[in-house]
């Protein structure tokens, strides 16, 4: 590809931008590199051609390219497109491939590119899905049987066959009250369950006037279910019974066997076809850690994608660092999504001595004393326990078959295998190691794996045999040479076998325990509980030596990695964190506003089961929301407190301290969305919502100056940074769905029509313009000043190409008394 990229632009001087220069040193240099991304959210409520039509407005903005959500054929009505139903064809329900091509036309017209959000990992488990009805109809004689991630020699389902956990109650009693039955379908006979279609095998049920012979005789049907290629089965039974992989716990989305080769192509000819017509400038990569072998993935797809210059594609993978993480320098990628850029933001807007405050303030309140590290891995446990009981109990099964081969850990029983196993993993401090058949576990990785080791022999010391079964995980994990192998190269095969199966569990159970959980549960500043963040900080809070550091580093490695304020996955919007990071720099005055308002609001409360509701950590984390997500206008324009209520309920779902997902404590729930619906009740008068409203315009106007603050740095530090649906205008959005409201762009249009108006008329004129950044100043309430900055950042990125993608980075120190 030796002709200019479709990228190159001309900036406003007329000169055609060159390539950047190369930050030496560092991983290959992709052939294209977007200068900046804005992301799209793509439905059918809002399809291509909606997208087509605000390119201009992207355009005229500063933006670099498009980045969109999935575009391939997704479950009818999805608004995220992740799960996806047929990944050769565009979905139709977005305008198919023309309108994609038309989209593409107008991108590359305006010199800009499109970044395409992939999905590898997982396909919806629907019959939508002709994959997977196929699956269910032949089971492992269907070609597509050997696509998804299934067990088909599952003890508890039956060889041969694959669990449908979708019955709302068991299945003999569903039976028994009719709701499963035979129904004419277009192509034949089907099994129904209330709005369910499931196929049915040829030859397994007679002509279609036998149906309601069958229907009536439970044993007959029973039989004729039976001999199908699935099992029907209560929905409570999929975490300890289900016999494919999930993507995390979600059982109608189900894992594809990516490392296959048959299946690699067959889920990649469009998006490898629409890369080469250049249709495609760029790939995300979504959930990579779900994949078996990362790296051998994202090698095949460079592989796939040959430049004569020897220059990789752009690739960028979601994959969320922990801690001191670093991405895999051998992975052939730009870098990734950029949420640990959210989340080293998130940290360093948040003043230390005021955080030490908040600490101490947080155990008198709510007396809650135990480190976040160890919510961490007790949550993580409780996952495990809870929501993949099955993919750990089959781990440790074969754990307990490489044990048998032992000479010293064939004597262990399971119980302490299955023990070790989900202790070890509990403690594990990263997402997944990435041991493969190149390679055993890397140098950082047995660092992590010793860690692991270590706190799960601290925290469940057990007796002898314990101890002896964590020796031999260890063993496992870390591929040490098996002893006393017939056959070392069989054995070595065996574990590493063992260890992809395990990689791929961590992930889920480090989502679910830290993300969906411990995030929710630890309240003591939740500006820092965000995805790519922690609790305690991906870097010290408040500290700029380290956020330099961390941009040094980038800079250095993965110079053209994305880096993101807020996304699609984000708990809450840049806006609503930088107002609650606010709270560090005047943590007195919290502190007395918050022992105020839960003695103000104690006799709102309401009793369950002898507890009230909220509880002081649920309470804590309530008035913060309020803080960080309390409209700028009438809250009753946005329908406030309907989304208040609702996120409220969500959230406390997600900590599963008084209610979750899979039992629903309704009782618990109602009693908070009341408290909630009191305290913003306008009815009559509100001494809370006066006082609260009072503290509210102090830090908003102080949380505004934060937020501008993040985007000039999100756009001037190494990376390519990345703007989410909307947010170049205040957005106090909480985590999807909220965050995935449809946004005003006739609004966005408008005002930077006038913002540009404006600019035009003031021309060289430096009291104008003066006057006309005052006016932006004092009217800040209506978002334009964010708009400009946004505007005058990316147009600067684009129109100096060079300098942000490849200058040197040299971090800036303070002066005077503000320092």
């Amino acid at each position: 590809m030796s002709e200019e990229p479709a990228g190159a632009r001309k900036p406003p001087g007329g000169e055609e931008r060159r390539e950047p220069a190369r930050a030496d040193p560092a991983p290959p240099w992709p052939r294209r590199v977007p200068v900046s991304t804005y992301r799209l959210q793509i439905h059918g409520g809002f399809p291509l051609a909606a997208a087509r039509d605000l390119v201009a407005y992207l355009d005229r903005l500063g933006v670099g390219d498009l980045y969109t959500s999935p575009l391939t054929a997704s479950r009818r009505g999805s608004l995220h497109g992740y799960d996806v139903v047929d990944p050769t064809r565009i979905d139709p329900e977005i305008g198919g491939e023309a309108a994609l091509a038309e989209l593409s036309a107008e991108l590359r017209r305006r010199g800009m590119g499109l970044l395409l959000d992939v999905v590898p990992n997982h396909m919806a488990a629907t019959v939508e899905n002709p994959w997977w009805r196929d699956v269910l109809l032949s089971g492992p004689e269907s070609p597509y049987g050997r696509f998804f991630d299934v067990d088909w020699e599952s003890a508890t389902v039956g060889p041969g066959r694959v669990l449908l956990p979708v019955l709302g109650g068991l299945y003999g009693e569903e039976l028994a009250a009719g709701v499963l039955r035979l129904v004419a379908g277009d192509g034949g006979p089907e099994l129904a369950y209330h709005d369910l279609r499931l196929p049915l095998a040829p030859g397994t049920v007679g002509p279609a006037a036998d149906l309601d012979a069958i229907n009536a005789d439970p044993a007959a049907l029973d039989r004729v279910i039976s001999a199908q290629r699935y099992r029907p089965a209560s929905w409570r039974l999929a975490n300890e019974a289900i016999n494919y992989r999930r993507f995390f716990d979600v059982a109608d989305l189900a894992a594809l066997r990516a490392e296959d080769e048959e299946v690699f192509r067959a889920s990649h000819e469009l998006v490898l076809r629409l890369v080469r017509a250049g249709t495609v400038a760029g790939l995300r990569i979504d959930h990579v850690d779900g994949l078996r072998d990362p790296r051998r993935y994202l090698e095949r797809l460079q592989e796939e994608l040959p430049d004569p210059g020897g220059a990789p594609f752009y690739v960028v993978v979601e994959k969320i660092l922990a801690g001191d993480e670093e991405l895999p320098e051998d992975w052939p990628v730009a870098g990734t999504t950029g949420y640990e850029a959210a989340g080293s933001l998130a940290a360093l807007f948040v003043e230390p001595h005021g955080l030490a405050a908040l600490d101490r303030l947080y155990a008198r309140f709510t007396g809650l004393t135990e480190p976040f590290e160890e919510v961490r891995t007790r949550r993580k446990k409780e996952a495990i326990e809870a929501l993949f009981a099955g993919e750990a109990g089959a781990l440790a099964r074969r754990l307990e078959a490489l044990a048998a081969a032992d000479l010293v850990a064939r004597d262990l029983p399971f119980s302490e295998l299955h023990r070790a196993l989900v202790e070890v993993t509990a403690c594990l401090p990263v997402y997944r190691t990435y041991a493969d058949r190149g390679r055993g576990p890397g140098e950082a990785e047995r660092a992590y794996l010793a860690r692991a080791l270590a706190e799960a022999r601290r925290r469940a010391p057990g007796g002898p045999l314990t101890a002896a079964a964590y020796d031999f995980l260890e063993a496992v994990l870390t591929l040490a040479p098996a002893e006393h192998a017939a056959d070392p190269a069989a054995e070595r095969a065996r574990r590493l076998d063992f260890v992809a199966r395990w990689q791929q569990l961590t992930g889920p159970a480090m989502a679910k325990g830290l993300e969906d959980t411990a995030l929710y549960v630890y309240n003591r500043l939740i500006s820092l509980n965000t995805v790519g963040g922690e609790p305690e900080g991906i870097d010290p809070p408040g500290d700029a030596d380290a956020w330099h550091r961390r941009n040094a580093l980038r800079r250095r490695r993965h110079p053209a990695s994305l880096t993101a304020s807020t996304t699609h996955d984000a708990k809450r919007s840049e806006d609503v964190r930088a107002r609650i990071g606010v709270l560090s720099e005047i943590a007195g005055e919290w502190e007395r506003r918050l022992e105020r308002w839960s003695a103000m609001n104690r006799g709102k409360k309401r009793a369950v089961a002898g507890a009230l509701v909220p509880d002081a950590n649920e309470e804590l984390f309530l008035y913060q929301t309020l803080v960080g997500a309390w409209p700028l206008r009438d809250p009753r324009e946005a329908r406030f407190a309907e989304r208040f209520e609702e996120y409220l309920v969500k959230a406390s779902r997600e900590a599963k301290s008084h209610t979750d997902w899979l039992t629903p404590n309704e009782e618990w729930e109602a009693a908070l969305v009341a408290f909630a619906r009191e305290l913003l009740d306008e009815s009559g008068p509100n001494a809370f919502l006066d006082d609260f409203l009072g503290f509210h315009a102090l830090v908003a106007s102080h949380g505004a100056w934060s937020s501008l603050a993040q985007v000039v740095l999100q756009q001037a530090a190494p990376g390519v940074p990345d703007t989410y649906q909307g947010t170049e205008l205040w957005s106090f959005s909480l985590v999807d769905p909220d965050n995935r409201r449809p946004v005003d762009w006739e609004l966005r249009r408008r005002l930077l029509d006038e913002l540009a108006a404006r600019e035009a008329a003031v021309g060289g004129d430096a009291t104008a313009r003066r006057d006309l950044l005052a006016e932006l100043v004092e009217t800040w309430r209506d978002g334009r000043i964010k708009l400009w900055i946004t505007w005058k950042a990316l147009s600067a990125r684009r129109a100096e190409a060079d300098l942000f993608l490849g200058g040197d980075y040299r971090p800036l120190a303070g002066e005077g008394a503000l320092a």
